[in-house]
C-alpha cells in the first residue's frame, strides 16, 4: 500500500465494565441517549457486549474502550483497546 498505514474502519464504543468474572473476557455495558420518536423525551438505551481482555486488566466499574473485530467465540467479537478510567475504590 505504498508505505502508508491502513486506517482501521472498525467501530469503537465506550462503556462500563459490569462483570469481569470470566477469564480474559469482560462484559461491557454501553449506554446511548436517543430521542423518543413520538414523545420527544430523551431515553437511555443500553446494550451489553462481551469483549476480549487478553491481560485481564479491566476490572468491574472501569470505563473502557472496545473495538469491533473478528468473532473470537460464540458471543465475543469485541476487544478491549484501552482502559479510559479506572473505577474509584471506596
Amino acid at each position: 500500500m505504498n508505505d502508508q498505514v491502513k486506517q482501521s474502519l472498525k467501530r469503537t464504543l465506550v462503556g462500563k465494565v459490569v462483570s469481569d468474572k470470566m477469564d480474559k473476557t469482560v462484559t461491557v455495558l454501553v449506554e446511548r441517549r436517543v430521542k423518543h420518536p413520538l414523545y420527544g423525551k430523551i431515553v437511555i438505551r443500553s446494550n451489553k457486549y462481551h469483549a476480549h481482555d487478553e491481560a485481564n486488566q479491566a476490572k468491574e466499574g472501569d470505563t473502557v474502550e472496545i473495538q469491533e473485530g473478528r468473532p473470537i467465540s460464540k458471543t465475543k467479537a469485541w476487544t478491549v483497546t484501552r482502559v479510559v478510567q479506572v473505577a474509584q475504590v471506596v
